[in-house]
C-alpha cells in the first residue's frame, strides 16, 4: 500500500478568468457612466447660456415711446433680428419699417401715431407666438 497508485493522475490547474472578466465589466460600466455624465454635463452647460432672442424680445416688448426717434431706431433693429426666421413677422416688420421712416431721419419728430403703434403691437404679438 505504500506504493503509489499509478492510475490516478495529479490535479490539473484550471485557468480561472472570472476575476479578469469582472474587472473588465466593471471598467466598461464605469467608462459608460463617466461618458453619460460628461454628455449630460456638457448639455446642461450649453443650455445655461442666455438666449439672446428672448433678451431682445423683452427689450422690444418694453420700449418707451417717449423718445420717438430713438425708439424707432431700436424697434427697427430689434424687429429685424427677431423677425429674420418668421415669414409672417418679416412681412409685418417690413410694413412697420415704412411706418417708422418719418420718425427716424428728422431733427424734430412728432409723437407716434396710433396706426404705427397698432402695427408695432401686432409685430410683438406675432413674435411672442413664435416663442
Amino acid at each position: 500500500m505504500t506504493e503509489e497508485l499509478k492510475d490516478i493522475k495529479p490535479l490539473l490547474e484550471i485557468p480561472d478568468y472570472s476575476y479578469y472578466l469582472f474587472v473588465g465589466l466593471v471598467s466598461v460600466v464605469v467608462v459608460m457612466v463617466l461618458l453619460l455624465l460628461f454628455f449630460l454635463g456638457k448639455r446642461l452647460w450649453l443650455n445655461r447660456k442666455v438666449n439672446m432672442k428672448k433678451v431682445y424680445f423683452a427689450r422690444l416688448k418694453s420700449v418707451d415711446w417717449a423718445d420717438t426717434k430713438q425708439t424707432a431706431y431700436l424697434v427697427t433693429y430689434l424687429g429685424r433680428v427677431l423677425s429674420a426666421e418668421l415669414p409672417r413677422a418679416k412681412e409685418i416688420y417690413g410694413q412697420l419699417v415704412r411706418m417708422l421712416e418719418p420718425y427716424k431721419y428728422k431733427k424734430e419728430v412728432p409723437m407716434i401715431d396710433d396706426e404705427t403703434l397698432k402695427q408695432y403691437n401686432l409685430l410683438v404679438h406675432v413674435i411672442d407666438e413664435s416663442f
